[in-house]
């Protein structure tokens, strides 16, 4: 069996990633919309945050990623050793993350918490699945922060304990209420109700990996 392509292309992205901190050893942005996190396979997709940083910060490394159409507060490390001690807190899960969307329809409850398994749906590259025989755990809390009408949305606060590909995506669909502009798990009604998708990384709270005081970033919310 051949392996999956991914033959997206990413438009260009014109928005510019904002430093929000710098010292020695870290550097917290804010990534755009709209803007890949590494630079993909394809040539074409070499734009990216990766591709960016590394000319104004050589050796400077990817902790972690968002997804193209999420924007928001990101990590990275200005070297090696950095790199390997804050990949050890998102491993042990000791980094805290907030994130910020806009779901169709008015959710039930004021708070809960989806927990359902993820795993890759090599057939349908890049979706994932929800599966419980194969997947990785994937625990995801939620908090309603305001309602709105015309069209009926409900604005949330998602605090994830587990960070899988397309995670609050997925799990907002199970609720039955998707990310407004989300391209991959809503319909076209949901994705055609916003110019992107509405998702943005809010806080990240972590150690600093050398003086080990606890750092809260926050980047905010955009739309």
């Amino acid at each position: 069996m051949s392996a999956p392509v991914d033959d997206f292309i990413a438009p260009f992205c014109e928005e510019q990633i904002e430093i929000l901190f710098r010292d020695e050893d870290i550097l917290l942005i804010n990534k755009p919309s709209g803007l890949l996190s590494l630079s993909g396979k394809n040539p074409l997709n070499k734009d990216s945050v990766h591709f960016r940083l590394v000319q104004i910060f050589p050796g400077i490394t990817m902790v972690h990623r968002l997804d193209f159409g999420t924007s928001g507060i990101m990590v990275l490390a200005l070297n090696k050793a950095v790199n390997a001690t804050l990949t050890k807190q998102f491993q042990n899960r000791t980094v805290q993350k907030t994130y910020i969307s806009v779901l169709n329809g008015h959710l039930a409850c004021n708070s809960g918490s989806i927990d359902a398994p993820i795993a890759k749906d090599p057939p349908n590259f890049p979706y994932q699945k929800i599966c419980y025989e194969k997947g990785k755990k994937a625990l995801t809390h939620f908090e309603l922060i305001s309602l709105s009408s015309n069209p009926k949305t409900s604005r949330v606060l998602f605090t994830p304990e587990t960070g899988r590909t397309h995670q609050l995506r997925i799990h907002s669909r199970e609720m039955g209420f998707p990310i407004l502009g989300c391209d991959l798990y809503g319909t076209e009604k949901t994705h055609a109700m916003a110019k992107r998708l509405l998702l943005h990384a809010l806080t990240l709270d972590f150690d600093h990996p050398i003086t080990g005081d606890r750092i809260l970033g926050r980047c905010e919310c955009p739309f």
